[in-house]
């Protein structure tokens, strides 16, 4: 598989993921890492199948990305992660009705950007 298909998949398994895990912990509610209260919580947390099936996609994408970094400079490859942010807020605004603000919009762009000099290079 070419490197540049195995970062797409790291990448799709990695945001699939996070978005797993924000689905999760809106059902399982603010989690509070301070006291003993924080056990319930992360038991809760860890009990979620969301969040679990989260955790799953992102480790099934960090394999691909050993994939890709075992065969591919890492200077190239780590700034084209930064897609997973394009793509992240995009489906938040979708799933999470989460504001696209201006800021937000001159952000993605500004990612756009310096993945297509990335790219390019």
């Amino acid at each position: 598989m070419p490197p540049f298909i195995a970062l797409l998949i790291a990448i799709s398994f990695s945001v699939i993921g996070e978005m797993l895990l924000k689905a999760g912990m809106n059902q399982v509610g603010s989690l509070e890492l301070t006291g003993w209260h924080a056990i319930p919580q992360l038991i809760r947390a860890f009990t979620n199948l969301a969040v679990l099936g989260g955790f799953v996609l992102i480790f099934g994408g960090s394999l691909f990305w050993l994939s890709v970094i075992s065969r591919t400079h890492l200077s190239w490859a780590y700034p084209m992660l930064s897609m997973s942010y394009i793509i992240v807020v995009v489906l938040s605004a979708i799933f999470f009705s989460e504001p696209i603000t201006a800021w937000r919009v001159a952000g993605v762009l500004t990612i756009i950007a310096g993945v297509f000099m990335v790219y390019r290079s």
